[in-house]
């Protein structure tokens, strides 16, 4: 099996869980049992108190429930308002990591080339996996808030357990941390490779075929020069034999030309 298919089954796989884990963190905003606590008034009557991060419920044995919001936003302590704030921030994450898992899958073939799918895949999953450790540290806190308070000695109030929300919002999370982790991996080393190669400094030099001419060339034109070269020695060889031959028969008339008038006065 190819590389190319392994990863796209991994998309497709780790797709599916980030959005189960979504669905999971979704399905959190609407429970109402994040805390809850059990209350024996007398033998006949049971009072259950549960409460979530917006509002505040009980119900009696009857089956009779009532749920009041929070008044006040204002009122409320800064960890509340910073739950509520990071579970936001992680189902928008989700969101749009979902749309772009979309685009930059593999087998969607809506993306444009294998470099840009990878970025696209990549950014995916960083925001399932930033998504995942906002609602992590959320459910987290809150989970360990009830701990601290339920645990302590002193704490003279209604104590309350940790509920069914919060566990659902710890599974959401971990799929969406796990999911979103491994899609940035496998797209991140792929979109890497490829960035890192394109860093390279281009090469600017002639082609083959050019090159394979222009050496030709040259040693068509060293051969030449060369041979220009030869015939300007050739020339001046000749010409400075003529010369020579020249100036030795003027010398061999003149002796002659002497010789006869010496004869000739004798």
């Amino acid at each position: 099996m190819k590389y190319r298919t392994v990863v796209m089954y991994m998309e497709i796989g780790c797709f599916t869980v980030c959005v189960l884990g979504w669905i999971l963190v979704c399905s959190t905003m609407p429970t109402e049992i994040w805390t809850w606590s059990e209350v024996d008034s007398i033998v006949l009557t049971t009072s259950n108190y549960f409460s979530n991060l917006w509002k505040d419920c009980i119900s009696d044995s009857t089956g009779v429930s009532d749920c009041k919001g929070i008044p006040s936003m204002l009122a409320l302590n800064w960890d509340i308002h910073m739950c509520r704030a990071l579970i936001i921030i992680s189902i928008i994450l989700a969101f749009f990591g979902s749309i772009l898992m979309l685009v930059g899958m593999k087998c969607t073939k809506i993306g444009g080339s294998e470099i840009a799918n990878a970025r696209v895949t990549f950014a995916a999953g960083m925001n399932f996996l930033i998504s995942g450790m906002c609602s992590m540290v959320s459910f987290s806190y809150f989970g360990n808030k009830i701990r601290e308070e339920f645990q302590n000695q002193n704490f003279r109030a209604q104590k309350f357990e940790i509920g069914v929300g919060v566990f659902i919002g710890w599974a959401g999370s971990t799929l969406l941390v796990t999911g979103g982790l491994l899609i940035s991996i496998f797209a991140g080393k792929e979109g890497c490779q490829s960035s890192s190669k394109t860093k390279d400094l281009p090469n600017y030099g002639f082609p083959e075929e050019y090159k394979a001419i222009s050496a030709k060339g040259t040693y068509i034109s060293s051969v030449a020069s060369e041979g220009v070269r030869r015939g300007k020695s050739s020339l001046g060889s000749s010409a400075q034999s003529s010369t020579q031959s020249s100036a030795s028969s003027a010398s061999t008339g003149t002796r002659s030309s002497q010789a006869y008038s010496s004869n000739a006065y004798v």
